[in-house]
């Protein structure tokens, strides 16, 4: 019951200020107690200089610091909202998950994304069809450096996109080029609209403003770690 229920999110600078307000909304909502706590990834060098297992230290980041405040609830376990279809994916912060045994009763039951969603909208749950999105540092190549400056300019850059109309986007972060992804069916809009979008995103400290062609693909990044692994 909502009682024995403590909601728990991060106010990363890898999390979308719009995502975290929506967050807090959704628990209010709900009559869901909410706690925001901050968590200091970005002070790790293991994590900001972008490894390909970068996930795996900003998890661990996060379930250390919910070991110390599960010391307060007595008996309580930490949940997280791991899914049946994300353990086929790259996730090395599933790995931090196991260390501080944490439980993902979702993938545990055999949820999938798709079973997600329609749990949510079954209980008539605002969230239902919230497009994913993963933190603003999975936007940067991996090996490159992880800033401040850089997931600003994401996050600003991919809300001007969504404003744009195209409400499911991706924009890549190459130092002074950005690379801007929307579904394969919007193509046709989006090179109506370039021109402007291009405008506003060099107004955020881009100089140069691509747009990538086969569209938006979750993930897209961790192909250079599917390249590594085929040559072993």
């Amino acid at each position: 019951g909502r009682a024995q229920t403590l909601a728990v999110i991060s106010a990363s600078p890898s999390l979308k200020l719009s995502d975290l307000d929506e967050a807090k909304d959704f628990a209010r909502a709900n009559d869901l107690s909410i706690r925001v706590i901050t968590t200091k990834e970005m002070e790790n060098p293991s994590y900001f200089n972008n490894p390909t297992n970068r996930c795996y230290f900003c998890k661990y980041t996060l379930y250390d610091e919910l070991a110390d405040l599960r010391k307060d609830y007595t008996g309580w376990w930490v949940l997280n909202g791991t899914n049946r279809d994300d353990l086929g994916d790259y996730r090395p912060g599933l790995k931090a998950a196991d260390e501080f045994e944490v439980r993902s009763p979702l993938s545990d039951c055999g949820i999938d994304k798709e079973g997600v969603r329609a749990l949510a909208a079954y209980f008539k749950l605002q969230c239902w069809d919230k497009p994913a999105s993963p933190c603003l540092s999975s936007r940067v190549p991996y090996g490159e450096e992880i800033t401040l400056k850089k997931l600003r300019q994401i996050e600003d850059a991919e809300a001007l996109v969504k404003d744009a109309g195209f409400p499911i986007n991706r924009v890549r972060h190459y130092g002074d080029t950005a690379r801007v992804e929307v579904a394969e069916d919007l193509q046709a809009k989006l090179a109506e609209n370039r021109e402007a979008i291009a405008a506003g995103i060099r107004k955020l400290g881009f100089a140069q403003v691509d747009f990538d062609e086969e569209g938006f693909v979750s993930g897209k990044l961790n192909r250079v770690i599917d390249g590594i692994n085929a040559g072993k």
